[in-house]
């Protein structure tokens, strides 16, 4: 998406460059669109990407002052489009944003688990019981598996409450692959009755709960 944004403003600044008489030299003008691109900007996460909204055109108010008139007058066009060039990027990002939110949405465990050819469980908590993965069973339940909410402190204190202490995660999902084209990376713990799955991404964590228990043998 960032190769297609200098696309357009390599486009714009060559439409740009025809219409000077006095044709810019072609080094200075690259490197005023590029000071041009400095602003001052307001960010937000959208769908995990971080968007950058320009509101001051710093590097424009920079190259006023360093440029002389005569050189203003002639970069002014380049050092705009380099300003202007946040706003390609915005629009971009915020189209690949809902593009990538449509293909692989975030509510759907397939987007993080979709082939599980190769798919097991690990034991990561010792006085778990020694179960393993029910694949038959898991295939069958991710087309159906629902997103709950992530209660964190009320499973704390359930724990914490208990007599007998225990880890409610204590298998990792190994083995599987997000679906293709999604450059997803998450990590896949099981919940203790296999019908919990906690997805953790760089960005947020995912709960995911099924019908059926997803361990060898269990209900």
């Amino acid at each position: 998406m960032g190769a297609f944004a200098w696309i357009i403003i390599g486009i714009i600044a060559y439409q740009i460059y025809k219409k000077h008489r006095v044709k810019p030299t072609t080094w200075k003008a690259i490197f005023v669109i590029f000071i041009g691109i400095f602003s001052f900007s307001i960010n937000w996460n959208m769908y995990g990407t971080l968007i950058k909204f320009p509101i001051l055109p710093l590097g424009v108010s920079i190259l006023y002052w360093i440029l002389r008139r005569d050189s203003w007058q002639t970069y002014r066009p380049f050092a705009w489009l380099g300003f202007w060039a946040n706003f390609i990027f915005l629009l971009i990002s915020l189209g690949s944003g809902l593009v990538q939110q449509a293909l692989y949405p975030q509510n759907n465990v397939s987007t993080f688990i979709s082939n599980i050819d190769h798919a097991s469980i690990m034991k990561i908590y010792s006085p778990a019981n020694d179960d393993s993965l029910n694949k038959e069973n898991l295939q069958i339940q991710l087309a159906s598996m629902k997103q709950e909410n992530i209660y964190s402190e009320q499973w704390y204190y359930s724990i914490m409450d208990s007599k007998k202490k225990y880890e409610r995660y204590p298998y990792q999902l190994i083995g599987t692959a997000p679906k293709f084209g999604s450059g997803l990376k998450a990590l896949v713990y099981v919940e203790n009755d296999g019908k919990g799955l906690l997805i953790i991404t760089p960005q947020e964590q995912l709960y995911f709960r099924s019908k059926y228990s997803l361990l060898q043998g269990g209900k």
